[in-house]
């Protein structure tokens, strides 16, 4: 790495742009196939960040179109399930233009400071409300820190790399105040025994009419099952009563009945006042609680646009649906007398769903990934929850379907 120069030049810009990008990106696709070797890790991410810096200023127009690509092309799998799928190649166009275009931003002055604090400031920024793309990741199995002084000091080490004529061993100094190590602390389980049942029923079952009554009957089956093991706790996942729950007394009141020897949280619509949430339930001894996402997922549960080109949007490709509606603060449930966090998949990899922790030590996270399969989303999303919960020293419980439930500790 040392002996690198710095290169502004033209020549080969698509060469060193494709090399960035699979830099930026190795981390998530050795995960992918569970190949996470710190030493390695470490190795790439200060790799991925030395060339963004040094790389010639066309080559960003090339390291960001494919970086955003290899991160997000699994946004494009689910299309299928809306008769989307000829949209592929646009969605991925798309995705590829808008970070080719930050990229290329972060030599708008093409200085070695300005591509410094302009990437700095990148980790802060989330194009559309998407912030999936979080340089920290890069360092999330390795032996570099993830908070944003430890990002900074690696640029600035990098800085010095580059400038310092002589002396360039002085570039190590900030890096070593990033080394991170395992804490080795002692695990604090919670006063509740979880059952988390590892659910993987394919999308194109999961709204069908046919099969309805049938995963219904399996749901009761899991929460049965953990009545047996003498289980305190059984979390299904996003949606897994595929209805609006609160509108459907028969499976209220056998949820009601069952939560009498278990307390029981599931996914499942809920409609109020005419708005549509996606939900949290808790039954717990005859009683219902309801937690509503409050972090929507952008061009998912709702259009980042203004209201004209959201109605037109949701007109000509949902049929006319409407956006989700969202609650203004996260909500916790007590469960033998300590707090979770309720989390439904998207709104757990964002900053407001931590807000307001307090005391609160555990989270609960309910997730769909059927929507995405086979893809690298899963991946992205299993490497997210550890950035966050290290970051807000926070224990997660991870319930999906269509891919593995995780426990997450700091």
């Amino acid at each position: 790495m040392f002996l690198l120069k710095r290169d502004y030049s033209n020549k080969n810009f698509i060469i060193k742009g494709f090399i960035s990008s699979i830099l930026l990106s190795s981390f998530i696709y050795l995960s992918y196939f569970n190949i996470e070797i710190k030493f390695l890790n470490t190795i790439l991410g200060l790799f991925a960040l030395y060339f963004l810096l040094i790389i010639p200023k066309k080559a960003l127009l090339v390291s960001g179109f494919l970086t955003g690509v290899l991160w997000c092309n699994w946004m494009a799998v689910s299309l299928q399930y809306y008769d989307l799928v000829y949209l592929t190649p646009i969605i991925l166009l798309f995705i590829g233009i808008v970070y080719a275009i930050i990229f290329y931003l972060f030599a708008f002055f093409d200085r070695l400071t300005f591509r410094i604090l302009a990437i700095f400031a990148f980790t802060f920024f989330a194009p559309f409300g998407f912030n999936w793309m979080k340089f920290e990741l890069l360092f999330i199995d390795s032996y570099i820190g993830i908070g944003k002084v430890d990002f900074f000091l690696i640029l600035v080490s990098f800085y010095f790399m580059i400038k310092l004529k002589r002396f360039k061993i002085l570039a190590i100094i900030p890096l070593l105040f990033t080394l991170t190590f395992p804490k080795g602390l002692y695990i604090q389980n919670p006063n509740a025994k979880i059952y988390m049942p590892q659910m993987n029923v394919n999308q194109d079952l999961r709204w069908d009419k046919k099969y309805k009554s049938t995963l219904d009957e399996q749901n009761f089956d899991e929460i049965n099952k953990a009545i047996n093991l003498q289980k305190d706790l059984v979390v299904l996942p996003e949606t897994a009563f595929t209805t609006v729950l609160n509108r459907n007394s028969a499976l209220l009141e056998r949820l009601k009945e069952l939560s009498n020897k278990i307390d029981i949280i599931t996914g499942a619509l809920y409609v109020e006042d005419n708005q549509i949430y996606n939900a949290s339930y808790h039954f717990s001894k005859g009683e219902i609680e309801i937690a509503k996402k409050v972090v929507l997922v952008p061009f998912g549960e709702e259009i980042p646009f203004p209201k004209f080109l959201v109605d037109f949007i949701n007109k000509i490709f949902y049929n006319g649906a409407q956006d989700y509606s969202k609650a203004s603060t996260p909500t916790d449930f007590t469960i033998k007398g300590e707090k979770f966090r309720n989390a439904i998949c998207y709104e757990a990899t964002t900053d407001k769903i931590f807000e307001n922790l307090a005391d609160t030590k555990y989270m609960i996270v309910i997730s769909n990934n059927a929507w995405f399969i086979p893809s690298i989303e899963p991946t992205l999303q299993h490497l997210l929850l550890k950035y966050y919960s290290r970051k807000y020293d926070i224990n997660i419980f991870h319930v999906v379907n269509g891919s593995q439930n995780r426990v997450y500790r700091p």
